[in-house]
């Protein structure tokens, strides 16, 4: 589902579609709260450090967890990731293996994160948590969750995207929040707003006053991979939150990009639709490209026909999240 352009206007800011779903947006609001008033059912045996949102959609969650994993790789800590692996068909839990199994089985964010961590799916996270345990790891990350009571946890970390904000700062289906602003960050440990420098103080304008937890800025940027990308010209193609952002990165490194295919996220990429980009790519004398997370949903006749830009979780302050695992880790399950 694409997000309605009336969600992200200004905050406070009213348009007849979120005036007339008000009625709704307050039930859902206070059906948010009922649920995380609920007394958590597991207590896990290790930290649970949960990395969250507010928003629906994509927020850079994933690259959040990746970071995380490579901080608890450097403070020698191993880490389980638990997901519920949105568009997989299994409902676990099961420990991902990306030597068996495919994205429309396991979801494509899990598949991408076992190659960084032992990643377990679970439809239940609290059958998650149980299965994870039996990793005897230092610590779960819980990926997603954050509305979720059943599971203590630890600490939480919301992440948000600069550019989008909170939206016009109402619950689904008049915003796109999942609770609001306040009651959800009254629970964050932190925030983390990811984006260029321009969007960073435009959210600091905008949300700053409502943010009770600390806040760190970061952004995402592309991993070298050797190739320079101002040499040729680009069929890309991406089935994330904000498509557009992967389509500029690219622009940004110089890429000649003749076609642009924003898809919805974890859309399916059928063989017809491949067959047709490779064509556009071919009359164009072009490269086929895409994200890194769309490159696990990619059949394996088409793998290496695509090329993938891989980004990465830069952290303004740079100790920020190893002292935010450090603090996880020495608060133990508690």
């Amino acid at each position: 589902m694409k997000a309605p352009k009336f969600w992200y206007t200004a905050p406070g800011a009213t348009s007849w579609q979120s005036i007339i779903l008000r009625p709704l947006s307050l039930l859902y609001q206070n059906a948010t709260v009922r649920r995380v008033a609920k007394p958590a059912l597991v207590k896990a045996n290790c930290p649970v450090i949960c990395v969250g949102n507010l928003n629906a959609g994509g927020t850079g969650k994933t690259p959040t967890v990746i970071a995380l994993t490579e901080e608890a790789s450097a403070l020698r800590t191993s880490p389980v990731i638990v997901s519920r692996g949105y568009g997989g068909a299994m409902k676990g839990p099961v420990l991902v293996d990306a030597s068996r199994h495919k994205a429309h089985e396991v979801g494509d964010e899990p598949l991408l994160l076992s190659a960084f961590a032992s990643t377990i799916v679970a439809a239940d996270r609290v059958d998650g948590i149980a299965l994870a345990q039996t990793l005897k790891p230092d610590f779960i990350l819980l990926d997603d969750g954050f509305q979720d009571s059943s599971v203590r946890k630890t600490k939480s970390l919301v992440v948000v995207d600069a550019e989008k904000g909170f939206g016009n700062g109402l619950c689904i289906p008049a915003g796109p929040l999942r609770e609001t602003v306040t009651q959800g960050l009254q629970r964050a440990d932190a925030i983390v707003s990811i984006g260029p420098k321009m969007t960073q103080d435009s959210f600091a304008t905008r949300w700053k006053g409502l943010i009770p937890c600390p806040h760190v800025t970061a952004s995402l940027n592309p991993l070298a991979t050797g190739n320079d990308w101002s040499k040729e010209k680009y069929v890309a193609f991406a089935g994330i939150g904000h498509p557009e952002k992967f389509f500029k990165t690219l622009y940004d490194l110089g890429a000649r990009l003749v076609h642009q295919e924003a898809l919805t996220d974890h859309a399916e990429l059928s063989t017809a639709l491949l067959n047709r980009l490779k064509t556009l790519a071919s009359d164009a004398n072009a490269h086929l490209v895409t994200t890194e997370k769309d490159a696990v949903r990619l059949p394996q006749s088409f793998r290496t026909e695509v090329l993938t830009l891989p980004v990465r979780l830069a952290v303004d302050d740079r100790m920020f999240l190893r002292k935010f695992l450090q603090d996880a880790l020495s608060s133990g399950a508690s």
